[in-house]
């Protein structure tokens, strides 16, 4: 095994009083991205000298270092540059996928072969006087050396004859490290005498760490933790197999796809993550009295120091997104500054979405890697187990919601066991809001995360990115630059625009339902997504002169009715994917009442219409399919249980949260008498959803007042709100839910802090005139976020 070429440039000469070598350290890349510069070399190369000079390869001249530790008794010292820069300009490449340096502490008594020493000895110096590095190859010996408490390599072949005047051809090589693959295992002390050169003895990893002072020492130049990662043989096919893996992922979560954009060719319509991606914002859902703790930030810097992360968000808020984001440039090692604690570890996809799909349990940790299902060979015989003995691995589960509610005790008692034999490992599960409860798994020392809706200037940045793609492979840029021009306008005039507007997918919908009718948007969320449908299933293909590919002509109905079919399928079954034989079985009942589409086609053609036609449906992995967005999916749903006359099981499963929004959404479908029953069997429930009947009854154009006022009663029992996850439920009711709150010096001091924070998030007239009455009672952390939320506030209610 060959250590990889870029670990070789890793390797320096170290000046002292002594000439001799060195090894720069630095964790996941840290300090490829100007981090600190630190030489670990033997301390007998420096005499007495505090400092020394050091030279790369590769790069002109020298660079003064000076010592942080040292420790005569191990031979060991450790340097650091201020010049940092100026060392690493030239020295080295970008990393490469899998090539993380690893510190490591061999865990077994059998030989390693295929570890390397490189270095500066004096036997490699040319025209005489002029440094060169070499490369040894050899054994490391972890049972020799025991009393000495020494590493011992031995060399696979003579190193160098010896010379007649006694002196060591190898000398300058004292301090060069000791490589195992990707493992630094320690550095050279000496050659022992009587070996015949055969051997070095080395000062291992395990005794450097070991040292109080070195870790004090690395950690104040490099603000990190140093740890051993724990080698238990050689595994020579692990490295390349996660360069794979890594290109693997890569390959399939680098891009996704733009809704709206779909007119474009494959490559551009499927926009590359780096474009794409926008780093939301999101909160800690901690309690009150650490209002900075707590306070909103960028999810890169609150993932940065959490290794164990809950993250609810809405349908849509891009939770997806940021796992496909997260695990593609992980692996890659391309994470940016405040994430390189990331980089280089191995990330596992677990979609819950497509397990339960396809009936599988949860996987072992051997099935980890294929329960994403990647296009890539089978993994070395026990690489999971070593990835995630040695704290390596970023599991990602996504989608913990679409776990029915039977199965997610299954998924609590897996995932602890997992941590419990892994515990050094990461760990982000994503979730709607609702789908468990706070503190679901708080017992195993995880944090609960929010992703907030996307702030005025985030809408704005979603807006260029999203009209940016739209240009790729068009002829209309004028065009797109006036569509872009009018709505950023829209949106900096409309606040009730900018509230539809708050998710990255429904951003997408409005900039795409913009395009399509030229300026003219629906102004309720219901509304948006009827106005969505029927731009990708009207007559989209004949204005583009496609025509009919498949031979199949439907209307915006008969699509409808086949999709909602499927749709309501999937909800029912709690499930998102489905198989082609699946869809086919949904589909040949309804088509036995469509005559004119069943005369163009049978169900497998109408299936294959559907997903290469519509937009809305696509194939995620071979045979299996999905909606684009579940939000589709329930929408659909939610219109066949209405015209279906299914309005009792629909309020049937009202009191689960995965049945939420196809219950909200199917108001958006109900006529006049259909919303009076579902507002009353909402109320009648034994379980009430007092803020989701709320939001139903705000659908209404007209709605019995004794009905109106009983909802009111039910909501006013919810307020105010009481925690961070309370608070922004009751804000989706906007300025609906302020008169309904108690007067503001009736209120506790926690109940006043969230209220405050409630309503920041809704602004217009009625919150700021109820912030004011409230800042006159508010304690010091209350009247902080009244402060932050302020200058918004005001703004908003001059619209």
């Amino acid at each position: 095994m060959s250590a990889p070429h870029r670990f070789s440039r890793l390797a320096v000469a170290v000046l002292g009083e002594h000439q001799g070598s060195g090894v720069i350290i630095a964790l996941n890349h840290s300090f490829a991205r100007g981090g600190p510069s630190l030489v670990l070399t033997c301390a007998h190369t420096l005499g007495t000298r505090t400092a020394a000079e050091i030279a790369v390869p590769g790069v002109q001249g020298v660079r003064p270092y000076r010592t942080v530790w040292r420790d005569d008794a191990l031979d060991a010292a450790l340097l650091a540059s201020d010049d940092r820069a100026s060392l690493l300009a030239g020295a080295l490449r970008p990393p490469s996928p899998g090539d993380d340096l690893r510190l490591s502490v061999p865990e077994t008594s059998a030989p390693l072969p295929g570890c390397q020493v490189i270095g500066f000895p004096d036997v490699q110096r040319y025209e005489e006087t002029k440094l060169d590095s070499d490369q040894f190859t050899g054994t490391v010996l972890p049972a020799a050396g025991l009393i000495s408490r020494d590493l011992v390599f031995e060399f696979d072949r003579p190193p160098a004859a010896e010379r007649a005047d006694g002196t060591s051809p190898l000398a300058g090589l004292s301090g060069s490290p000791v490589f195992s693959g990707s493992n630094l295992l320690g550095i050279v002390r000496s050659v022992p005498a009587g070996r015949h050169h055969f051997r070095l003895l080395c000062v291992p990893l395990r005794r450097i760490v070991g040292s109080a002072g070195f870790r004090e020492a690395h950690a104040a130049a490099t603000g990190r933790k140093v740890t051993l990662e724990p080698l238990t043989g050689s595994h020579p096919e692990d490295p390349p197999h996660e360069r794979e893996y890594a290109l693997a992922l890569r390959a399939a979560y680098r891009k996704t796809k733009i809704f709206g954009l779909d007119e474009l060719g494959k490559q551009d319509a499927e926009w590359d993550l780096d474009t794409a991606y926008l780093s939301l914002e999101a909160q800690s859902a901690g309690g009150r009295g650490s209002t900075a703790a707590h306070a909103p930030q960028r999810i890169d810097a609150l993932l940065t120091s959490r290794p164990r992360v809950l993250l609810r968000g809405d349908a849509g808020a891009g939770k997806t997104t940021l796992v496909w984001w997260l695990a593609s440039h992980a692996a890659a090692g391309t994470l940016g500054p405040q994430l390189s604690a990331l980089n280089g570890l191995v990330p596992y996809v677990v979609p819950l979405r497509t397990l339960r799909a396809q009936g599988r349990s949860f996987p072992t940790p051997a099935q980890l890697p294929t329960a994403s299902r990647l296009m890539i060979d089978q993994a070395p015989d026990g690489w999971v187990g070593r990835v995630l003995k040695a704290g390596r691995a970023l599991i990602l589960v996504d989608g913990l919601d679409e776990v029915s509610q039977d199965d997610r005790e299954d998924a609590h008692t897996w995932l602890a066991d997992l941590l419990a034999r892994y515990p050094d490992n990461r760990c982000i599960v994503t979730s709607r809001p609702l789908a468990v409860d706070q503190g679901w798994l708080a017992s195993e020392d995880f944090e609960e995360l929010r992703l907030l809706p996307m702030r005025n200037n985030d809408i704005q940045s979603f807006v260029s990115a999203w009209h940016r793609a739209a240009r790729l492979g068009t002829d209309t840029q004028e065009e797109l630059d006036g569509l872009e021009r009018d709505l950023a306008h829209q949106f900096r005039q409309n606040p009730a625009l900018r509230d539809l507007a708050r998710t990255p997918l429904l951003c997408a919908v409005i900039c795409a339902v913009h395009r399509a009718r030229q300026g003219f948007l629906p102004e309720t969320r219901w509304a948006l997504y009827q106005s969505a449908l029927h731009m990708l299933l009207g007559n989209r293909d004949r204005r583009r002169r496609i025509g009919c590919p498949e031979g199949i002509d439907m209307t915006i109905e008969e699509h409808t009715q086949l999709l909602q079919r499927i749709a309501v399928w999937q909800v029912r079954g709690g499930q998102t994917e489905f198989t082609r034989l699946q869809a086919v079985r949904q589909l040949q009942p309804a088509l036995a009442g469509m005559e004119r589409v069943r005369a163009q086609g049978d169900s497998n053609a109408i299936l294959t219409h559907l997903v290469n036609r519509t937009g809305l449906l696509q194939e995620r992995t071979d045979d299996f399919f999905q909606f684009t967005h579940r939000t589709f999916q329930d929408f659909l749903a939610a219109k066949e249980f209405i015209e279906g006359d299914h309005l009792p099981e629909l309020l049937k499963h009202a009191g689960n949260p995965q049945w939420e929004d196809v219950v909200l959404l199917s108001a958006g479908h109900c006529n006049r008498r259909e919303l009076q029953h579902l507002v009353t069997g909402l109320l009648a429930l034994d379980v009430t959803r007092p803020i989701l009947t709320a939001l139903c009854a705000q659908h209404a154009t007209w709605l019995d007042e004794t009905v109106a006022r009983h909802v009111r009663n039910l909501v006013r029992t919810v307020v105010p709100p009481v925690s961070v996850e309370h608070a922004a439920q009751l804000a989706r009711l906007g300025p609906y839910v302020v008169p309904l709150l108690p007067p503001p010096d009736g209120l506790s001091s926690q109940q006043a802090f969230y209220t405050a924070r409630m309503l920041g998030r809704i602004g217009g007239r009625e919150a700021l005139a109820y912030a004011a009455e409230l800042a006159r009672h508010a304690d010091a952390d209350t009247s902080q976020v009244l402060s932050d939320s302020w200058p918004e506030l005001e703004r908003a209610a001059q619209r």
